[in-house]
């Protein structure tokens, strides 16, 4: 037994040897917004863009909406997620099928509109937000019989956090045609989805009428960074990868006045994100969602 256990321990000790004696990657790479790695980076970060969802509401101080939003993210392919390192890797980016959020209006002084937005820690898929936090300043500048003109900025900070390089399914494997990159269990990823944007708004529709169309255009500045925590056989990857960039984005859509203090609305955003994938010319591979918001008035309006 005392053999067995001497052998055991020195067993533990080489392979904790090995383990401390592994390589480690900490490097820090600012990349180009157009490489794959951060288009990807972009493609995640614009499913949590918090749009206007139509005209900047008019709040007495004081007054309050709440309500909730819910927009799908598009499955992409398998060349689609062929991003990692400068596009030669795949990386499994689709995890939850949809993106939402809790949010919060508030009137304020002279017009103008606070709103904050809060993504719960639900952990769909091995994915689950972190500290997942918008907010937004705007008000409505001109309203007229038939149409009216809003103004918002708003941005974003925290993240989310997932398997994201070596998949849970790909880290099981010992195939190296499943796994080529030696995953030894799941990552544990992490994305800072930062932005801040400025958008315009109008609004149309009949003065009586219940409901109102109205188009957005806006600018967001991404600014995206990914912590990669992976144990791989070659070697325990803690590298970061960070990216800036500027791209427009349009949302299309519906609001509807319901019963009294409800409103709901229905929205395709569109963000023309640009891509340059390897042996290919540089093209635009956009993110589009349809998104759904709900909101009650739970003060004096």
């Amino acid at each position: 037994m005392r053999r067995s256990g001497a052998a055991l321990a020195l067993l533990l000790t080489i392979a904790a040897s090995g383990a401390r004696a592994q390589p480690v990657d900490d490097s820090r790479s600012v990349i180009a917004f157009t490489q794959t790695d951060a288009w990807a980076m972009a493609y995640v970060t614009s499913a949590t863009l918090m749009t206007g969802f139509g005209e900047t509401p008019e709040l007495a101080a004081g007054s309050t909406l709440l309500g909730g939003e819910l927009g799908h993210i598009p499955r992409l392919s398998d060349a689609e997620q062929r991003v990692g390192l400068g596009g030669i890797k795949q990386e499994d980016l689709n995890k939850s099928p949809v993106a939402g959020r809790a949010r919060l209006w508030v009137g304020l002084p002279h017009g103008w509109i606070g709103e904050l937005g809060y993504t719960p820690p639900v952990e769909i898929d091995g994915a689950r937000p972190r500290d997942l936090i918008s907010a937004a300043l705007g008000r409505r500048w001109l309203q007229r019989e038939h149409w009216s003109l809003s103004t918002r900025v708003h941005g974003q900070i925290g993240g989310a956090s997932g398997d994201i390089t070596c998949p849970a399914a790909v880290a099981v494997s010992s195939d190296p045609a499943v796994n080529p990159f030696g995953c030894l269990e799941p990552s544990r990823d992490h994305i800072r989805m930062r932005y801040h944007a400025a958008e315009v708004t109008a609004a149309f529709g009949p003065p009586a009428a219940s409901w109102r169309g109205y188009a957005t255009l806006a600018a967001a500045r991404f600014e995206p960074e990914v912590q990669i925590r992976a144990e791989q056989r070659s070697v325990r990857n803690r590298s970061v990868l960070v990216s800036s960039g500027t791209r427009p984005y349009l949302a299309l859509g519906l609001s509807h006045a319901a019963a009294a203090r409800w409103q709901w609305s229905a929205e395709l955003l569109y963000v023309p994100l640009e891509v340059h994938r390897p042996g290919a010319d540089l093209a635009t591979e956009p993110f589009w969602s349809l998104r759904l918001m709900v909101r009650r008035g739970i003060g004096n309006h």
